[in-house]
């Protein structure tokens, strides 16, 4: 018997940041632990541009300050049947002023009528959790990354 070919999955995943010193997490329906808005990326689609839209489907968030790819891995998501996700991390910041708040997903898709509960948590405390999906990988990366406070400084 041949063993079934792995389903591989593209994947747009958003560590968002804001002030350089907390992280953009909610807890999803369906799976246990933190998360991060990210989502498939559609036939065609490019990561970046899946990165966009999945922010703002799920989080209504619609512009981000900057954008910066942190690394892509392939995760597998399960060995039976096969099926592997192929993930593309970013990290972008945000100005944002609400501290917590309640997107209902309108996009007509699998995730329709989703309400997902927003929060930021510090970054150095985000290290430390273990969130679902092992989106929690590259947390530690966000702070190799100057926020926009640390550039704008070391400008002057």
């Amino acid at each position: 018997m041949t063993e079934p070919e792995t389903t591989y999955v593209g994947k747009a995943c958003a560590y968002i940041t804001r002030g350089g010193s907390q992280l953009l997490v909610f807890e999803g329906p369906g799976h246990d632990g933190l998360q991060i808005p990210k989502g498939t990326i559609e036939s065609g689609e490019r990561p970046r541009r899946a990165l966009f839209r999945e922010v703002r489907e799920e989080s209504g968030l619609a512009t981000l300050a900057s954008v910066d790819k942190l690394a892509t891995d392939v995760w597998n998501r399960r060995d039976s049947p096969p099926k592997a996700y192929v993930r593309h991390f970013y990290h972008a910041s945000v100005h944002e002023p609400r501290d917590r708040w309640t997107h209902v997903v309108r996009d007509g898709g699998d995730e329709h009528g989703s309400e997902f509960e927003f929060s930021w948590v510090d970054i150095t405390e985000a290290r430390d959790r273990q969130f679902a999906l092992a989106l929690d990988d590259y947390v530690h990366r966000l702070s190799e990354v100057p926020s926009a406070v640390e550039v704008a400084e070391a400008a002057d």
